[in-house]
Protein backbone atom coordinates (compact mmCIF):
# COMPACT_ATOMS: atom_id res chain seq x y z
CA UNK A 1 0.00 0.00 0.00
CA UNK A 2 1.57 3.73 -1.02
CA UNK A 3 2.48 5.47 1.88
CA UNK A 4 0.43 9.17 1.98
CA UNK A 5 2.63 12.39 1.30
CA UNK A 6 2.68 13.28 4.75
CA UNK A 7 3.74 9.90 5.74
CA UNK A 8 6.34 9.98 3.20
CA UNK A 9 7.44 13.17 4.91
CA UNK A 10 7.65 11.73 7.99
CA UNK A 11 9.47 8.61 6.66
CA UNK A 12 12.03 10.77 4.82
CA UNK A 13 12.66 13.70 7.65
CA UNK A 14 13.27 10.65 10.00
CA UNK A 15 15.80 8.45 7.93
CA UNK A 16 17.49 12.02 6.68
CA UNK A 17 18.17 12.60 10.19
CA UNK A 18 18.92 8.93 11.43
CA UNK A 19 21.99 9.48 8.46
CA UNK A 20 23.05 12.31 9.97
CA UNK A 21 23.30 11.69 13.60
CA UNK A 22 25.59 8.74 12.54
CA UNK A 23 28.21 10.95 10.00
CA UNK A 24 27.93 13.33 13.28
CA UNK A 25 28.87 10.29 15.85
CA UNK A 26 31.85 9.29 13.81
CA UNK A 27 33.20 12.63 14.19
CA UNK A 28 33.06 13.17 17.71
CA UNK A 29 32.53 9.50 19.38
CA UNK A 30 35.95 8.08 18.08
CA UNK A 31 38.16 10.86 19.90
CA UNK A 32 37.48 9.41 23.18
CA UNK A 33 38.48 6.24 22.15
CA UNK A 34 41.66 6.87 20.78
CA UNK A 35 43.51 6.22 24.18
CA UNK A 36 42.23 2.39 23.79
CA UNK A 37 43.05 2.06 20.66
CA UNK A 38 46.76 2.98 21.23
CA UNK A 39 46.85 0.18 23.81
CA UNK A 40 44.78 -2.32 21.73
CA UNK A 41 46.09 -1.67 18.30
CA UNK A 42 49.67 -0.99 19.69
CA UNK A 43 49.47 2.23 17.62
CA UNK A 44 51.64 5.11 17.41
CA UNK A 45 50.61 8.90 17.70
CA UNK A 46 50.56 9.09 14.06
CA UNK A 47 48.31 5.96 13.60
CA UNK A 48 46.07 8.08 16.30
CA UNK A 49 45.71 11.32 13.88
CA UNK A 50 45.56 8.80 11.47
CA UNK A 51 42.43 7.31 12.56
CA UNK A 52 40.85 11.14 12.53
CA UNK A 53 42.08 12.08 9.75
CA UNK A 54 41.45 9.54 7.04
CA UNK A 55 37.48 9.76 8.27
CA UNK A 56 37.86 13.68 7.22
CA UNK A 57 40.24 13.39 4.40
CA UNK A 58 38.28 10.93 2.29
CA UNK A 59 35.36 12.64 3.19
CA UNK A 60 36.22 16.38 1.62
CA UNK A 61 37.68 14.09 -1.41
CA UNK A 62 33.58 13.22 -2.04
CA UNK A 63 31.61 16.51 -0.83
CA UNK A 64 31.71 18.37 -4.58
CA UNK A 65 31.88 15.64 -6.96
CA UNK A 66 28.46 13.75 -4.51
CA UNK A 67 26.07 16.58 -5.67
CA UNK A 68 27.15 16.30 -9.42
CA UNK A 69 26.82 12.39 -9.59
CA UNK A 70 23.70 12.46 -7.44
CA UNK A 71 22.19 15.19 -9.62
CA UNK A 72 23.23 13.01 -12.53
CA UNK A 73 21.98 9.23 -11.28
CA UNK A 74 19.40 10.23 -8.70
CA UNK A 75 19.92 11.67 -5.40
CA UNK A 76 17.76 8.75 -3.67
CA UNK A 77 19.95 6.00 -5.65
CA UNK A 78 23.13 7.58 -4.36
CA UNK A 79 22.08 7.76 -0.69
CA UNK A 80 20.96 4.77 -0.46
CA UNK A 81 24.02 3.48 -1.52
CA UNK A 82 26.23 5.42 0.49
CA UNK A 83 24.52 4.23 2.92
CA UNK A 84 25.08 0.81 2.81
CA UNK A 85 28.73 1.69 1.73
CA UNK A 86 28.61 3.71 5.72
CA UNK A 87 27.28 0.60 7.31
CA UNK A 88 29.58 -1.78 5.63
CA UNK A 89 32.84 -0.18 6.31
CA UNK A 90 31.82 0.81 9.93
CA UNK A 91 31.38 -3.14 10.39
CA UNK A 92 34.88 -3.54 8.97
CA UNK A 93 36.10 -0.84 11.04
CA UNK A 94 34.46 -2.33 14.22
CA UNK A 95 36.22 -6.31 13.19
CA UNK A 96 39.47 -4.44 12.48
CA UNK A 97 42.86 -6.32 14.55
CA UNK A 98 45.42 -3.57 13.63
CA UNK A 99 45.85 0.10 12.50
CA UNK A 100 46.28 -0.12 8.97
CA UNK A 101 42.71 -2.16 8.59
CA UNK A 102 41.03 0.20 10.91
CA UNK A 103 42.48 3.28 8.58
CA UNK A 104 41.37 1.78 5.47
CA UNK A 105 38.02 1.39 6.53
CA UNK A 106 38.06 4.57 8.13
CA UNK A 107 38.70 5.85 4.43
CA UNK A 108 35.76 4.07 3.20
CA UNK A 109 33.80 5.42 6.13
CA UNK A 110 34.75 8.72 5.20
CA UNK A 111 33.55 8.40 1.06
CA UNK A 112 30.44 7.39 1.98
CA UNK A 113 30.17 9.61 4.79
CA UNK A 114 30.75 12.11 2.37
CA UNK A 115 28.51 11.44 -0.26
CA UNK A 116 25.50 10.54 2.58
CA UNK A 117 25.96 14.38 3.77
CA UNK A 118 25.48 16.04 0.51
CA UNK A 119 23.04 13.92 -0.30
CA UNK A 120 20.96 14.60 2.65
CA UNK A 121 20.77 18.01 2.07
CA UNK A 122 19.80 17.09 -1.37
CA UNK A 123 16.52 15.02 -0.19
CA UNK A 124 15.45 17.61 2.01
CA UNK A 125 15.95 20.53 -0.15
CA UNK A 126 13.43 18.28 -2.88
CA UNK A 127 11.12 16.57 -0.16
CA UNK A 128 10.65 19.84 1.03
CA UNK A 129 10.67 22.88 -1.57
CA UNK A 130 9.84 26.13 0.48
CA UNK A 131 7.76 27.29 3.28
CA UNK A 132 7.50 26.67 6.80
CA UNK A 133 7.83 22.68 6.28
CA UNK A 134 11.29 23.67 5.09
CA UNK A 135 12.55 25.58 7.70
CA UNK A 136 11.01 22.88 10.22
CA UNK A 137 12.68 20.15 8.20
CA UNK A 138 16.12 21.37 8.54
CA UNK A 139 16.17 22.53 11.68
CA UNK A 140 15.59 19.62 13.21
CA UNK A 141 17.99 17.46 10.57
CA UNK A 142 20.33 20.41 11.98
CA UNK A 143 19.42 19.57 15.96
CA UNK A 144 19.81 15.85 15.42
CA UNK A 145 23.54 16.74 13.78
CA UNK A 146 24.57 18.61 16.24
CA UNK A 147 23.10 15.45 19.24
CA UNK A 148 25.68 13.41 17.08
CA UNK A 149 28.56 16.05 17.57
CA UNK A 150 27.52 17.04 20.80
CA UNK A 151 27.01 13.88 22.80
CA UNK A 152 29.18 11.78 20.20
CA UNK A 153 31.94 11.64 23.29
CA UNK A 154 30.16 10.54 26.08
CA UNK A 155 28.43 7.60 23.61
CA UNK A 156 31.71 6.29 22.86
CA UNK A 157 33.02 6.46 26.32
CA UNK A 158 29.48 4.37 27.69
CA UNK A 159 30.07 2.24 25.05
CA UNK A 160 33.42 1.49 25.59
CA UNK A 161 32.84 1.50 29.51
CA UNK A 162 29.97 -1.12 29.25
CA UNK A 163 31.42 -3.57 26.51
CA UNK A 164 34.21 -2.68 23.92
CA UNK A 165 35.58 -0.24 21.54
CA UNK A 166 34.18 -2.40 18.73
CA UNK A 167 30.89 -1.47 19.09
CA UNK A 168 31.38 2.08 18.86
CA UNK A 169 31.33 0.96 15.21
CA UNK A 170 29.84 -1.99 15.10
CA UNK A 171 26.33 -0.02 16.57
CA UNK A 172 26.32 1.81 12.85
CA UNK A 173 25.44 -1.39 11.45
CA UNK A 174 21.70 -2.05 13.00
CA UNK A 175 21.14 2.19 12.56
CA UNK A 176 21.61 1.82 8.96
CA UNK A 177 19.49 -0.79 8.07
CA UNK A 178 16.71 1.20 10.00
CA UNK A 179 17.71 4.14 7.96
CA UNK A 180 17.71 2.02 4.71
CA UNK A 181 14.12 1.30 6.15
CA UNK A 182 13.13 4.55 6.20
CA UNK A 183 14.90 6.18 2.92
CA UNK A 184 13.55 3.48 0.54
CA UNK A 185 10.04 4.04 1.76
CA UNK A 186 9.83 7.54 2.03
CA UNK A 187 12.07 9.06 -0.58
CA UNK A 188 11.11 9.89 -4.14
CA UNK A 189 13.90 9.93 -6.53
CA UNK A 190 14.97 13.11 -7.99
CA UNK A 191 17.55 14.59 -10.82
CA UNK A 192 18.61 17.27 -12.16
CA UNK A 193 18.16 17.74 -16.08
CA UNK A 194 20.93 19.98 -16.63
CA UNK A 195 23.07 16.85 -16.07
CA UNK A 196 26.27 18.76 -14.99
CA UNK A 197 29.54 17.30 -16.42
CA UNK A 198 32.00 15.74 -13.40
CA UNK A 199 34.74 17.78 -12.52
CA UNK A 200 36.85 14.87 -12.46
CA UNK A 201 40.27 17.02 -12.58
CA UNK A 202 39.21 19.60 -9.68
CA UNK A 203 37.99 16.41 -7.55
CA UNK A 204 41.13 14.79 -8.19
CA UNK A 205 43.78 17.90 -7.69
CA UNK A 206 41.72 18.87 -4.63
CA UNK A 207 42.49 15.73 -3.17
CA UNK A 208 45.56 15.37 -3.92
CA UNK A 209 46.13 19.10 -2.32
CA UNK A 210 44.74 18.22 0.93
CA UNK A 211 46.44 14.59 1.51
CA UNK A 212 49.83 16.02 0.87
CA UNK A 213 49.61 18.87 3.18
CA UNK A 214 48.56 16.74 5.74
CA UNK A 215 50.69 13.89 4.96
CA UNK A 216 53.63 16.68 5.59
CA UNK A 217 52.29 17.90 8.53
CA UNK A 218 52.36 14.36 10.44
CA UNK A 219 55.30 12.39 8.77
CA UNK A 220 57.62 15.51 8.83
CA UNK A 221 58.39 15.38 12.71
CA UNK A 222 59.72 11.30 11.74
CA UNK A 223 60.95 11.92 8.26
CA UNK A 224 62.16 15.14 8.85
CA UNK A 225 60.56 18.22 7.39
CA UNK A 226 63.26 18.81 4.88
CA UNK A 227 63.90 15.04 4.13
CA UNK A 228 62.89 14.16 0.17
CA UNK A 229 60.22 12.20 0.86
CA UNK A 230 58.55 15.25 2.82
CA UNK A 231 59.47 17.62 0.86
CA UNK A 232 58.25 15.80 -2.20
CA UNK A 233 54.65 15.78 -0.62
CA UNK A 234 54.56 19.49 -0.02
CA UNK A 235 55.42 19.77 -3.62
CA UNK A 236 52.65 17.79 -5.00
CA UNK A 237 50.56 19.27 -2.41
CA UNK A 238 51.16 22.69 -3.77
CA UNK A 239 51.15 21.81 -7.92
CA UNK A 240 47.95 20.27 -6.89
CA UNK A 241 47.06 23.19 -5.63
CA UNK A 242 48.06 25.55 -8.20
CA UNK A 243 46.29 22.47 -11.00
CA UNK A 244 43.08 22.89 -9.01
CA UNK A 245 43.00 26.73 -9.33
CA UNK A 246 43.73 26.21 -12.90
CA UNK A 247 41.31 23.58 -14.04
CA UNK A 248 38.42 25.18 -12.45
CA UNK A 249 39.23 28.64 -14.04
CA UNK A 250 38.81 26.98 -17.75
CA UNK A 251 35.72 24.24 -16.50
CA UNK A 252 33.19 25.30 -17.83
CA UNK A 253 30.64 23.92 -15.22
CA UNK A 254 33.34 24.27 -12.09
CA UNK A 255 32.38 22.76 -8.65
CA UNK A 256 34.35 25.45 -6.79
CA UNK A 257 33.11 29.03 -9.04
CA UNK A 258 35.64 31.29 -7.57
CA UNK A 259 33.24 34.50 -8.54
CA UNK A 260 31.26 33.44 -5.22
CA UNK A 261 34.40 35.00 -3.08
CA UNK A 262 33.48 38.44 -4.79
CA UNK A 263 29.85 38.39 -2.69
CA UNK A 264 31.04 39.48 0.79
CA UNK A 265 28.95 38.11 2.99
CA UNK A 266 29.91 34.78 1.27
CA UNK A 267 33.36 35.17 2.04
CA UNK A 268 32.94 36.60 4.99
CA UNK A 269 30.64 33.43 6.63
CA UNK A 270 33.50 30.94 5.06
CA UNK A 271 36.08 32.44 6.88
CA UNK A 272 33.87 31.38 9.95
CA UNK A 273 33.68 28.38 8.42
CA UNK A 274 37.05 27.83 8.63
CA UNK A 275 38.33 29.69 11.89
CA UNK A 276 35.41 26.95 13.40
CA UNK A 277 37.94 24.01 12.00
CA UNK A 278 40.77 26.13 12.53
CA UNK A 279 40.30 25.44 16.79
CA UNK A 280 36.84 24.14 18.36
CA UNK A 281 36.12 20.94 16.11
CA UNK A 282 39.98 19.53 15.76
CA UNK A 283 40.52 20.56 19.76
CA UNK A 284 37.75 18.09 20.42
CA UNK A 285 39.98 15.45 19.23
CA UNK A 286 42.92 15.94 21.91
CA UNK A 287 41.09 17.02 24.72
CA UNK A 288 40.13 13.23 25.38
CA UNK A 289 44.16 12.41 25.48
CA UNK A 290 44.68 15.52 27.61
CA UNK A 291 42.10 14.60 30.49
CA UNK A 292 43.53 10.46 29.84
CA UNK A 293 46.63 10.81 29.65
CA UNK A 294 47.63 14.18 31.61
CA UNK A 295 44.64 14.26 34.17
CA UNK A 296 44.44 10.45 34.44
CA UNK A 297 40.80 10.11 33.54
CA UNK A 298 38.77 7.39 32.37
CA UNK A 299 37.21 7.04 29.19
CA UNK A 300 33.64 7.65 30.82
CA UNK A 301 34.64 10.63 33.02
CA UNK A 302 36.93 12.13 30.16
CA UNK A 303 33.53 11.81 28.02
CA UNK A 304 31.35 13.53 30.97
CA UNK A 305 34.16 16.50 30.94
CA UNK A 306 33.79 17.06 27.30
CA UNK A 307 30.03 17.73 27.69
CA UNK A 308 31.21 21.34 29.09
CA UNK A 309 32.49 21.68 25.80
CA UNK A 310 29.93 20.48 23.73
CA UNK A 311 26.40 21.35 25.11
CA UNK A 312 26.42 24.50 24.45
CA UNK A 313 26.85 23.85 20.57
CA UNK A 314 23.16 22.34 21.38
CA UNK A 315 22.07 24.90 23.00
CA UNK A 316 23.52 28.33 21.35
CA UNK A 317 22.13 28.08 17.77
CA UNK A 318 18.78 29.62 18.58
CA UNK A 319 20.82 32.64 20.03
CA UNK A 320 23.15 32.92 17.45
CA UNK A 321 20.34 32.52 14.54
CA UNK A 322 18.16 35.24 16.60
CA UNK A 323 21.73 37.80 17.39
CA UNK A 324 21.86 36.99 13.20
CA UNK A 325 18.45 37.91 12.29
CA UNK A 326 18.65 41.27 14.45
CA UNK A 327 21.69 42.48 14.40
CA UNK A 328 23.22 40.79 11.31
CA UNK A 329 25.75 38.16 10.60
CA UNK A 330 28.12 40.50 9.90
CA UNK A 331 28.35 41.23 13.51
CA UNK A 332 27.47 37.85 15.16
CA UNK A 333 29.68 35.66 13.03
CA UNK A 334 33.33 37.13 14.16
CA UNK A 335 31.83 38.08 17.55
CA UNK A 336 31.36 34.56 17.57
CA UNK A 337 34.87 33.38 16.73
CA UNK A 338 36.23 35.91 19.02
CA UNK A 339 34.36 34.55 21.77
CA UNK A 340 35.41 30.74 20.96
CA UNK A 341 39.57 32.27 21.07
CA UNK A 342 38.18 33.58 24.21
CA UNK A 343 37.30 30.16 25.18
CA UNK A 344 40.86 28.64 24.31
CA UNK A 345 42.48 31.28 26.31
CA UNK A 346 40.82 30.50 29.75
CA UNK A 347 41.37 26.62 28.92
CA UNK A 348 45.00 27.60 28.85
CA UNK A 349 45.25 29.81 31.91
CA UNK A 350 43.39 26.15 33.00
CA UNK A 351 45.82 23.88 32.20
CA UNK A 352 48.28 25.79 33.46
CA UNK A 353 48.19 25.89 37.09
CA UNK A 354 49.46 22.59 39.45
CA UNK A 355 45.77 21.77 40.33
CA UNK A 356 44.58 21.65 36.56
CA UNK A 357 41.07 19.61 36.36
CA UNK A 358 38.03 19.63 34.13
CA UNK A 359 36.55 22.30 36.60
CA UNK A 360 39.69 24.45 36.09
CA UNK A 361 39.13 24.06 32.79
CA UNK A 362 35.20 24.51 32.91
CA UNK A 363 34.83 28.31 32.27
CA UNK A 364 36.95 28.19 29.23
CA UNK A 365 35.07 25.12 27.88
CA UNK A 366 31.68 26.56 28.34
CA UNK A 367 32.68 29.80 25.99
CA UNK A 368 34.51 28.00 23.67
CA UNK A 369 31.37 25.93 23.25
CA UNK A 370 28.66 28.95 23.54
CA UNK A 371 30.79 31.22 20.87
CA UNK A 372 30.83 28.07 18.49
CA UNK A 373 26.64 27.74 19.14
CA UNK A 374 26.76 31.70 18.15
CA UNK A 375 28.69 31.11 14.88
CA UNK A 376 27.28 27.95 13.05
CA UNK A 377 24.05 28.34 12.06
CA UNK A 378 24.86 32.11 10.93
CA UNK A 379 27.50 30.52 8.83
CA UNK A 380 25.47 27.69 7.49
CA UNK A 381 22.83 30.48 6.69
CA UNK A 382 24.34 32.80 5.57
CA UNK A 383 26.99 30.73 2.72
CA UNK A 384 23.90 29.39 0.86
CA UNK A 385 21.51 32.53 1.05
CA UNK A 386 24.37 34.76 0.02
CA UNK A 387 24.83 33.32 -3.41
CA UNK A 388 21.96 33.08 -5.91
CA UNK A 389 19.44 30.28 -6.23
CA UNK A 390 20.80 28.37 -8.83
CA UNK A 391 24.29 28.67 -7.13
CA UNK A 392 22.81 27.74 -3.68
CA UNK A 393 24.03 23.72 -3.79
CA UNK A 394 27.44 24.62 -4.77
CA UNK A 395 27.95 27.56 -1.96
CA UNK A 396 26.74 24.60 0.29
CA UNK A 397 29.37 22.41 -0.98
CA UNK A 398 32.17 24.57 -1.17
CA UNK A 399 31.37 25.86 2.91
CA UNK A 400 31.34 22.11 3.92
CA UNK A 401 34.53 21.76 1.99
CA UNK A 402 36.16 24.47 3.85
CA UNK A 403 34.97 22.88 7.04
CA UNK A 404 36.41 19.32 6.53
CA UNK A 405 39.54 20.33 4.76
CA UNK A 406 40.18 22.56 7.48
CA UNK A 407 39.84 19.74 10.04
CA UNK A 408 42.17 18.01 7.92
CA UNK A 409 44.76 19.88 8.46
CA UNK A 410 44.46 20.88 11.64
CA UNK A 411 44.14 17.46 13.47
CA UNK A 412 47.67 17.20 11.65
CA UNK A 413 48.87 20.96 12.78
CA UNK A 414 47.30 20.31 16.26
CA UNK A 415 48.83 16.72 16.37
CA UNK A 416 52.64 18.51 15.74
CA UNK A 417 51.97 20.62 17.75
CA UNK A 418 51.01 18.75 20.63
CA UNK A 419 54.42 16.30 20.10
CA UNK A 420 56.31 19.35 19.81
CA UNK A 421 54.94 21.35 23.08
CA UNK A 422 55.52 17.89 25.32
CA UNK A 423 59.10 17.27 23.60
CA UNK A 424 60.16 20.77 24.56
CA UNK A 425 59.16 20.14 28.19
CA UNK A 426 60.76 16.89 28.49
CA UNK A 427 64.29 18.61 26.85
CA UNK A 428 63.80 21.53 29.21
CA UNK A 429 63.62 18.35 32.42
CA UNK A 430 66.54 16.20 31.21
CA UNK A 431 69.90 16.21 31.46
CA UNK A 432 71.67 18.15 28.64
CA UNK A 433 72.87 14.30 27.63
CA UNK A 434 69.80 12.96 26.91
CA UNK A 435 69.26 12.06 23.14
CA UNK A 436 66.85 13.98 21.13
CA UNK A 437 65.36 11.05 19.63
CA UNK A 438 64.98 8.97 22.59
CA UNK A 439 63.04 11.89 24.21
CA UNK A 440 60.65 12.32 21.08
CA UNK A 441 59.75 8.83 20.96
CA UNK A 442 59.33 9.27 24.38
CA UNK A 443 56.68 12.66 23.60
CA UNK A 444 55.24 10.50 21.06
CA UNK A 445 54.32 7.60 23.51
CA UNK A 446 53.26 10.33 26.11
CA UNK A 447 50.58 11.98 23.70
CA UNK A 448 49.11 9.29 22.23
CA UNK A 449 48.62 7.34 25.86
CA UNK A 450 51.32 4.96 26.95
CA UNK A 451 51.52 5.13 30.46
CA UNK A 452 53.40 7.35 32.21
CA UNK A 453 55.54 4.79 33.42
CA UNK A 454 56.61 2.65 29.88
CA UNK A 455 60.60 3.81 29.38
CA UNK A 456 60.77 7.18 30.80
CA UNK A 457 64.13 7.17 32.72
CA UNK A 458 64.76 9.70 35.07
CA UNK A 459 61.74 11.30 33.46
CA UNK A 460 59.13 11.16 36.82
CA UNK A 461 55.37 10.97 36.50
CA UNK A 462 54.48 14.11 38.02
CA UNK A 463 57.67 15.61 34.85
CA UNK A 464 55.63 13.54 32.36
CA UNK A 465 51.88 15.20 32.98
CA UNK A 466 53.97 18.39 33.15
CA UNK A 467 55.03 18.07 29.80
CA UNK A 468 51.37 16.80 28.31
CA UNK A 469 49.99 19.99 30.22
CA UNK A 470 52.29 21.93 28.45
CA UNK A 471 52.20 20.63 24.75
CA UNK A 472 47.94 20.46 25.09
CA UNK A 473 48.75 24.64 26.29
CA UNK A 474 50.67 25.01 22.66
CA UNK A 475 47.53 23.45 21.02
CA UNK A 476 45.11 25.70 22.53
CA UNK A 477 47.33 28.75 22.09
CA UNK A 478 47.51 27.68 18.56
CA UNK A 479 43.48 27.60 18.64
CA UNK A 480 42.93 30.56 20.11
CA UNK A 481 45.36 32.85 17.95
CA UNK A 482 44.39 31.31 14.86
CA UNK A 483 40.44 31.65 15.24
CA UNK A 484 41.15 35.32 16.54
CA UNK A 485 42.60 35.89 12.92
CA UNK A 486 40.07 34.38 11.11
CA UNK A 487 37.48 36.40 13.14
CA UNK A 488 39.43 39.42 12.22
CA UNK A 489 39.63 38.28 8.16
CA UNK A 490 35.63 37.84 8.82
CA UNK A 491 35.51 41.02 9.98
CA UNK A 492 37.41 42.43 7.13
CA UNK A 493 35.49 40.61 4.32
CA UNK A 494 32.07 41.64 5.90
CA UNK A 495 33.40 45.26 5.33
CA UNK A 496 34.40 45.37 2.16
CA UNK A 497 31.91 46.71 -0.44
CA UNK A 498 29.17 44.50 -1.49
CA UNK A 499 29.68 42.97 -5.35
CA UNK A 500 25.81 42.82 -6.36
CA UNK A 501 26.55 40.40 -8.85
CA UNK A 502 29.38 37.58 -9.09
CA UNK A 503 31.63 37.76 -12.32
CA UNK A 504 33.84 34.78 -13.72
CA UNK A 505 36.80 34.59 -11.34
CA UNK A 506 39.50 33.94 -13.57
CA UNK A 507 38.19 36.69 -16.58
Amino acid sequence: MPLASSQKNHFTLAGVCLASLMFGLEISSVPVILPTLETVLHSDFNDLQWIMNAYTIACTTVLMATGTLADRYGRKRLLVGSLALFGMSSMACGLAGNANTLIAARILQGVSGGAMLICQVAVLSHRFPSGMPRGRAFSTWGIVFGLGLGFGPIIGAAIVALSSWQWVFLAHGPLTVLALVLVVAGVDESRDRQHRRLDLLGIASLSLAVFGIAWYITQGPVLGFTSVPALTSLLIGGLAIAVFVWAECRHEDPMFDFSVFRIRLFSGALFGSAGMNFSFWPCMIFLPLYFQNALGYDALGSGLALLAYTLPTLLFPPLGERLAMRHGPDRVIPLGLFTIGLGFMLMKWGTSGPHASAMTMLPGSLLAGIGLGLTNTPVTNTTTAAVPGDRAGMASGIDLSARMISLSLNIALMGYLFVQGTLAALRNASPPSSAHAALHALAERLTAGSSTADGMGAVTADVARAALAQGFGWVLLYGGVAVWVFAALSLLAFGRRPVTQAVGACS
